[in-house]
C-alpha cells in the first residue's frame, strides 16, 4: 500500500514512517510549510525552518521520498486569524484543533489524491477502528494515557478516518524513542513540541496584539456583584479560571469567572465562580453516532490533560448540545472543546459556547 506521512521534524513522525516501511508500505514523506515567521528562536517549536530540515533528513535516512507543500494561506485564514480572532472575543482556541480540522487532514488527503497514495498517516497517538455492526470509523485512545490524542482529533470526519494511519497507536512514548535511538535518527532527542507553533515562548498575548493593536483596550475588573475591583489592559491576557496576574489586592483569592466582551469587562469572584454544572457545546462533530437522538451518558473532558468526568449530553437546537455533569467543573472556558467518551471511544465533540 502507498502512504502518504505528515511528518513535522519530531521523533513521533519519523518513527510512524518507519514503522510504516517496516511493514513493507511504499511511503512517501510530506511536511507543511505553514508561517511565514517560522524563524522562531524556541528549540521545540513543531514548524519551524529547521524542523522541515530534520524531516527531509529523517526521510532520506529512511530512504524515502519527501515532499514539501506551502499552505500558508489557509493556515493564515484558518488558524492564525481564528486564534486571534478568538482571544479579541473573549474566548479561548485551541489551534492544534483547528490546524487538524482544516489544515493537516485536508491537505494530506488531497496530496495523497495527487500522489496516488491509499491512505495517510500522522504520528498522533491515537486508534481507528471500524465499528462492524454498522461499519462507522471509531476514533479511540492509547494505552499511553498521558500521551493520548484523541482529544484534539475529535473533528476527524468519516472520511478522513477511513483513509489515515495511526502507527503509534499501539505504543508509548518511550517505546517510540527507543526505537529512534536505534536507528540513529536525528530526531530521537528532540524535545516535545509544548507551545503554539506559530508563537513560541507561549507569549500568546503579544502575538495577539502584534496582530491587532486595537484589542487592548483598558477596561474595568468587577466583582460578581458588579463593583469595580481594578483595571485590565485588555481581554486578550485573561482566560476562565485565571489567578495570576490580575493585579487585584485582596485578602481572599480572586479568578476570572467571567469575560464580557461586549462591555470590555472582566468580571472576577471565588473559585467557586468559576465552576460550571451545565454548558453548551456548538460545532458538533459525531464519530461513534449520527447525532444525539434524546440523550445520552458520556465521560467529558473540557481540557486535554483531563480525565473525564461523568455527564448527561441532551440535544438543545440542531446545531448545539447542553452537557450536565455529575458534578461542577472547574473554569471550562469559551473556545475551547469539550469532547465525549465511552471508555476509550471518542463519541464526538464540540466547541463550548
Amino acid at each position: 500500500m502507498k502512504v502518504l506521512v505528515a511528518m513535522s521534524g519530531g521523533v513521533d513522525s519519523s518513527v510512524a514512517a518507519y514503522l510504516l516501511k517496516k511493514k513493507g508500505h511504499e511511503v512517501t514523506g510530506l511536511s507543511f510549510e505553514l508561517w511565514d515567521k517560522r524563524d522562531l528562536k524556541a528549540s521545540n517549536v513543531c514548524c519551524s525552518i529547521e524542523t522541515i530540515e530534520l524531516a527531509k533528513s529523517v526521510a532520506h535516512n529512511l530512504g524515502i521520498e519527501h515532499y514539501t507543500i506551502d499552505v500558508r494561506d489557509a493556515f493564515y485564514h484558518h488558524v492564525i486569524e481564528e486564534f486571534c480572532g478568538s482571544y479579541i472575543k473573549g474566548t479561548t482556541p485551541n489551534p492544534c484543533i483547528l490546524c487538524n480540522k482544516y489544515i493537516k487532514f485536508d491537505f494530506l488527503l488531497k496530496k495523497a489524491g495527487e500522489l496516488g497514495a491509499d491512505a495517510v498517516a500522522t504520528g498522533h497517538y491515537a486508534r481507528i477502528e471500524q465499528n462492524k455492526d454498522n461499519y462507522r470509523y471509531l476514533l479511540k485512545k492509547v494505552i499511553d494515557s498521558k500521551k493520548d490524542q484523541s482529544y484534539f482529533l475529535y473533528v476527524m470526519r468519516q472520511e478522513e478516518l477511513s483513509k489515515t494511519l495511526f502507527p503509534l497507536g499501539e505504543m508509548t512514548k518511550e517505546q517510540t524513542r527507543g526505537i529512534a535511538k536505534d536507528l540513529g535518527l536525528v530526531t530521537a532527542l528532540r524535545p516535545e513540541s509544548q507551545e503554539i507553533c506559530f508563537v513560541g515562548d507561549n507569549k500568546y498575548a503579544d502575538f495577539v496584539k502584534n496582530f491587532a493593536p486595537e484589542a487592548l483596550r483598558p477596561g474595568h475588573v468587577i466583582d460578581m456583584n458588579g463593583k469595580v475591583v481594578g483595571k485590565h489592559n485588555g481581554i486578550i491576557f485573561y482566560t476562565i479560571g485565571q489567578r495570576r496576574g490580575l493585579g487585584i489586592s485582596s485578602l481572599k483569592p480572586y479568578y476570572v469567572a467571567g469575560i464580557d466582551r461586549d462591555n470590555n469587562t472582566i468580571i472576577v469572584g471565588s473559585r467557586e465562580d468559576a465552576t460550571r454544572k451545565s454548558l453548551t457545546v456548538r460545532e458538533l462533530n459525531w464519530i461513534s453516532i449520527g447525532a444525539v437522538s434524546a440523550s445520552l451518558r458520556a465521560d467529558v473532558k473540557i481540557r486535554s490533560t483531563m480525565k473525564g468526568v461523568p455527564a448527561t449530553i441532551r440535544q438543545e437546537r440542531n446545531d448545539a448540545v447542553i452537557v450536565e455533569f455529575d458534578a461542577p467543573q472547574w473554569a471550562p472556558a469559551p473556545g475551547q472543546s469539550a469532547v465525549f467518551y465511552c471508555d476509550d471511544m471518542v463519541i464526538g465533540g464540540g466547541i463550548i459556547e
